[in-house]
C-alpha cells in the first residue's frame, strides 16, 4: 500500500508539525521549511531540528517531503528575480538536508518574456548555480507538474522530461517527479498518460487534490478528495494504479473547518480500501 500524508503547519514549531502528522494517522508528511511568501528564512534552531527529527523516527513518519518557496522562479528572465530565487532554492536545499528531507517538491516556474526553450535552459543553469557544490545525502529534486495557467512551465510532461534532462546534464543530483492529480486535470491531461509520460519509476510523491474548477481550466484550485471534478470515482480508479504502491500520496486539500484534514485523510484511505 502507499504511504499516505498531508501538509502540516510548522507554525508552531518543526517538531509539532510532525506531531500533528502522527496524530492525524499519517505514515508521511509535506512541510514548508520557512515561510513560503517570504524571500528571507531565518535560520533553523539546532535544538528544534533534533526534536523533529526525534518525533519522525518516533512515529516512523517517512518519506519526508519539503515544498519549495513560493516566490522561487529559477528561469526568470529578471536578473534580479533570478538570483533571489537561486539564493532561496540554495536555502532549500541546505535546509531540507539539515531536516533529513528525502524529498524537495520544485515548481518549475515563469517562462514570460522569453522562448520556451530558453527558459528551460535558464531553469537548468539556475538549478546548477543553487546546487553549486552541495551533496545532497539522500535527498532528491522532484519537478512537480502544473495546471498551465499563464506562462508557468511543466504543464505537459514532455516539458518536465525536458526539465530533468537539462538539469542533469549540469548537475550531479538525483530529480524525480511529483505528479498533482487536481494539476492534471486544469491542464486537461489524463492522469495516467501523465504518469506513464514521466514514467512511474521516476514518479515518487503523488499530491492527491480534487479539483475546485473545470477540466482543462488551467486554474489552480484544490477541493477535498470526492467534492471536485475528479470526484470519488476518479480518484478511486486513480489509487487502484499499481504504480502507486511504492510511493508517497500526499494530500494539499483545503483547510476550511474544523477537521477537514481528518475527513480528507479518511476519504482518501476508504477509496484506497473500496472494492
Amino acid at each position: 500500500m502507499p504511504r499516505l500524508g498531508i501538509h502540516t503547519s510548522i507554525a508552531g514549531s518543526l517538531a509539532g508539525a510532525a506531531e500533528k502528522a502522527a496524530a492525524l494517522g499519517c505514515e508521511t508528511f509535506q512541510i514548508f521549511s520557512a515561510s513560503p511568501r517570504m524571500w528571507r528564512a531565518a535560520a533553523l534552531d539546532p535544538e528544534q531540528v533534533r526534536l523533529f527529527r526525534r518525533a519522525r523516527e518516533k512515529h516512523d513518519l517517512h518519506p519526508l517531503v519539503i515544498h519549495d518557496n513560493y516566490l522561487i522562479n529559477l528561469p526568470s528572465a529578471e536578473e534580479a528575480i533570478r538570483a533571489r530565487s537561486i539564493a532561496a532554492f540554495r536555502g532549500e536545499l541546505e535546509r531540507a538536508m539539515t531536516l533529513g528531507a528525502e524529498y524537495l517538491v520544485l515548481h518549475p516556474g515563469s517562462s514570460r518574456g522569453q522562448p520556451l526553450e530558453q527558459a528551460m535552459q535558464t531553469f537548468a543553469r539556475s538549478m546548477a548555480a543553487a546546487a553549486r557544490g552541495l551533496k545532497l545525502d539522500g535527498l532528491e529534486i522532484l519537478l512537480e507538474n502544473t495546471a498551465g495557467g499563464g506562462a508557468t512551465m511543466g504543464r505537459q510532461p514532455a516539458e518536465l522530461i525536458e526539465l530533468r534532462r537539462l538539469a542533469l546534464e549540469r548537475v550531479q543530483l538525483p530529480i524525480g517527479f511529483c505528479i498533482d492529480t487536481a494539476h492534471c486535470f486544469q491542464a486537461g491531461l489524463d492522469f495516467f498518460a501523465v504518469l506513464d509520460s514521466c514514467h512511474p519509476a521516476a514518479v515518487r510523491v503523488i499530491h492527491c487534490n480534487d479539483s475546485r474548477t473545470p477540466f482543462g481550466s488551467r486554474l489552480d484550485r484544490h477541493e477535498h478528495i470526492g467534492k471536485g471534478g475528479i470526484g470519488r470515482n476518479g480518484f478511486r480508479r486513480l489509487l487502484r494504479h499499481p504504480g502507486l504502491r511504492k510511493m508517497a500520496l500526499i494530500l494539499e486539500t483545503p483547510l476550511e473547518k474544523e477537521g477537514d484534514e481528518r475527513r480528507n485523510l479518511r476519504a482518501l484511505k476508504a477509496l484506497l480500501g473500496s472494492p
